[in-house]
C-alpha cells in the first residue's frame, strides 16, 4: 500500500515574495466583482464539533465550495474575476468600477466585440470558464486531458462551451491549448503560469481570495480569530498560494501553519521542497490519479514562490487517503453536517484524521504543533462532481484505507 510522503519547508522564510496583491484592499474588489452576479451567495464553512473532539483538537472547519454559483466546485471564482478584469482592462476601465451588470449590458457588449476564451481543464476549472463565458456573452473553448470523465465533460458542454477531450496529460494539453491560442487569436485562461505569461493567471489567484476571505470571516462569527492550521490541497498550485498568501497579508508574522496537500502521482511541489534549493521540480507521465483536480505535474511560478516562503510542510499523498476524506465527509460523528466532497476536495480531511492518529506521522504531527487547542481549517474545493466515482468511492469501499 502506497505511503503518507511529508518534508517540512527548509526554505521557509529565507525570502518573503510581495503579497501585496493580496492586500485587503485588493480582495475587496475582487469580493465586490463576485458579489455583483445574481449567482452570488457565501458557501458553507461548517463547524466539525464531533470530529474535532474525536482526534483531541479544539476545532476543526471545513469550507464548503460545492454551494458555488451552482457549479460544484470554487474555480469559477478564478476564471470569472479573471476573465472580467480582462473585460475591464480592455475597456479602459479599473475591475473596481465594474460589475456583471455593466459587463453584460448592450453598450459594453458593442465596445468588446466577440471573445473567445481558451483553457485546459482537468474538469471544474473549465466548467467556470464556460459558465462565464457564457453569463458574459462571450464563447469558450476547453480541452481536456485523457483519462478525464464523460460527465465532467458533458458538464462543461452544458454551459455552452466547445469542448474535447485530447489524447495527452494536463500539462502537454496546456502547451497545446497556448499555441491554438496564438493561432487563433483566443485569450487563454490558465490557472497556471510560465515565463511570459503571469498577469492572467495571477488575476485567478486573486479571484480565489474571496473564498479565503469569507472563510476567516466566518470563522470570526463563530469566536475564532484566527486558524492556528490551514490545510490546503495543490494541483497546479493556484489555490494554494492564493490561500497561503491572503492569510499571510492578514497575519503577517503570526501567520497560521499551511499545509500543502498534493496527490503522489502529481507531487511537483513536494519534490520541489525536498530539494531545498528553491526551485520547482516537475512530474511527467500519466499523472494517475483519482485526485483529478490535482493531477498537474508542473507548478504555477507564481504560487510556488508563494509555497516556498510561507508554507509550513508539503505531503505527497495517495488515491486511499483522499477516498478515506470522502467517507470521513459524507458519515460525520453525532450532529455534524455532511460534507459532499470529491476526490481532491477531501484528501485534506484523510490527511489530518491520519496525522492526528497514526504513529506514523506523529514527527510531523510534532513539527506542526498539532494539539488540543488546534483550529483547523480545509477547503472542501468540489462536490461531487463525477457521482457514479463518488458512489463507488462512499458506497462501495472503493481505495480501501492502509490501515
Amino acid at each position: 500500500m502506497d505511503q503518507i510522503k511529508w518534508q517540512a519547508n527548509e526554505m521557509l522564510g529565507k525570502e518573503k515574495v510581495s503579497l501585496d496583491f493580496f492586500s485587503q484592499r485588493e480582495i475587496q474588489k475582487v469580493r465586490q466583482f463576485h458579489q455583483s452576479f445574481p449567482e452570488y451567495s457565501i458557501t458553507p464553512l461548517r463547524s466539525l464539533a464531533n470530529l474535532a473532539k474525536y482526534l483531541g483538537v479544539a476545532g476543526i472547519y471545513v469550507k464548503d465550495e460545492s454551494y458555488r454559483f451552482g457549479l460544484n466546485a470554487f474555480k469559477v471564482l478564478g476564471a470569472s474575476f479573471a476573465m472580467g478584469k480582462y473585460l475591464a482592462q480592455k475597456l479602459g476601465k479599473d475591475i473596481g468600477e465594474m460589475d456583471y451588470h455593466t459587463l453584460t449590458s448592450e453598450e459594453t457588449s458593442r465596445a468588446l466585440g466577440e471573445i473567445t476564451f481558451a483553457t485546459t481543464t482537468d474538469g471544474n476549472h473549465g466548467r467556470g470558464v464556460a459558465w462565464t463565458a457564457n453569463r458574459l456573452k462571450q464563447k469558450s473553448v476547453v480541452y481536456m486531458p485523457k483519462g478525464t470523465s464523460q460527465i465532467r465533460l458533458a458538464n462543461i458542454r452544458a454551459e455552452g462551451a466547445e469542448a474535447s477531450i485530447v489524447d495527452m496529460n494536463y500539462d502537454d494539453a496546456v502547451r497545446m491549448t497556448a499555441a491554438k491560442a496564438q493561432k487563433y487569436g483566443w485569450v487563454i485562461v490558465q490557472d497556471t503560469a510560465w515565463e511570459g505569461y503571469e498577469e492572467i493567471p495571477t488575476w485567478i489567484m486573486q479571484g480565489y481570495g474571496t473564498m479565503a476571505a469569507e472563510a476567516l470571516e466566518q470563522l470570526r462569527q463563530l469566536q475564532v480569530e484566527r486558524p492556528t492550521h490551514v490545510f490546503v490541497q495543490a494541483g497546479v498550485g493556484t489555490l494554494a498560494g492564493a490561500v497561503q498568501g491572503y492569510f499571510a497579508s492578514v497575519f503577517g508574522k503570526d501567520c497560521p501553519k499551511t499545509v500543502i496537500v498534493e496527490a503522489d502521482k502529481a507531487d511537483c511541489h513536494y519534490k520541489s521542497a525536498v530539494a531545498k534549493d528553491g526551485k520547482p521540480r516537475t512530474v511527467s507521465g500519466d499523472l494517475d490519479t483519482i485526485m483529478a483536480g490535482l493531477a498537474c505535474g508542473e507548478p504555477n511560478i507564481i504560487s510556488w514562490r508563494i509555497l516556498r516562503d510561507y508554507s509550513e510542510m508539503f505531503f505527497s499523498c495517495p488515491d486511499w487517503l483522499a477516498a478515506k476524506g470522502m467517507r470521513l465527509l459524507g458519515n460525520p460523528l453525532g450532529d455534524d453536517l455532511r460534507v459532499i466532497s470529491g476526490e481532491s476536495g477531501a484528501v485534506t480531511a484523510g490527511l489530518l484524521f491520519e496525522l492526528l492518529t497514526s504513529k506514523d506521522l506523529a514527527e510531523a504531527k510534532a513539527k506542526l504543533g498539532l494539539n488540543k487547542d488546534s483550529q483547523i481549517l480545509l477547503f472542501s474545493t468540489e462536490g461531487d462532481t463525477d457521482p457514479e466515482h463518488y458512489r463507488s468511492v462512499v458506497w462501495d469501499g472503493r481505495y480501501p484505507s492502509y490501515r
